[in-house]
């Protein structure tokens, strides 16, 4: 019987911004491998480096050194193109700002990413997402007829309807009250057990991070700790 690969495999993974001039290192050399199922949390302050990691591991940033493969893909080797295709169904992701288009109603903001990586039955699937997150009942609002709350199960639906093997959320509560955000987050992980995801958060909330059965902590652009259940 073979050991399952990482979802997540980086090694030497760093990240410049800046000018050629006047560079400012971001990542400075992060090895980590996440195994599928995990549930981990990237804790640290302003500035650590989390968001940062996030949007390299989900392709949304190129890193400019080291390796990254990310569900058995290898991301630092995708032209810009390829890379929008391999983050298709192998990425969900929940941000704080909900970003759901605001002139489509629930049903169509969680099926229009179905359509368009080409299934058929999207909006029944879609249907069936917003169900599980209780919001069967306003599969036809627009998100300024939701609550907070009610968006974000919105987007988490969009997300994990793909059945992607690796999702991000990213300060997920940030937005909300806390017992709004408390629901959202039992939301999150139930939705992720069901489905089996890998899930990632980020955040600086240790009460959220202690949701996770592993816990890495940024500083200054490193791994400062890496602790598990």
């Amino acid at each position: 019987m073979t050991s399952p690969s990482p979802v997540i495999s980086a090694k030497s993974l760093t990240l410049t911004l800046g000018s050629a001039a006047a560079p400012v290192p971001i990542l400075k050399g992060i090895d980590l491998t996440v195994m599928p199922g995990e549930t981990l949390a990237l804790l640290g302050p302003s500035g650590s480096g989390k968001s940062s990691l996030m949007a390299v591991l989900t392709g949304l940033e190129r890193a400019s050194g080291g390796t990254l493969s990310i569900a058995g893909e290898d991301f630092t080797a995708l032209s810009e193109d390829a890379l929008a295709r391999a983050r298709r169904g192998r990425i969900g992701i929940v941000l704080q700002a909900f970003h759901l288009l605001p002139t489509m109603t629930a049903l169509e903001n969680v099926a229009t990413p179905l359509e368009l990586a080409g299934a058929t039955d999207a909006r029944d699937r879609a249907k069936v997402e917003l169900d599980a997150v209780g919001l069967g009942h306003r599969l036809d609002h627009y998100p300024q007829q939701l609550s907070g709350g009610e968006q974000q199960r919105v987007a988490i639906a969009r997300a994990i309807a793909p059945r992607p093997p690796l999702l991000f959320a990213d300060e997920p509560t940030g937005n909300l009250d806390a017992a709004t955000g408390h629901s959202i987050v039992d939301m999150l992980f139930a939705r992720r057990a069901q489905t089996q995801a890998t899930l990632v958060v980020i955040t600086h909330d240790p009460e959220l991070a202690a949701r996770c059965g592993r816990v890495i902590t940024l500083a200054d652009g490193i791994i400062a700790s890496d602790t598990r259940d």
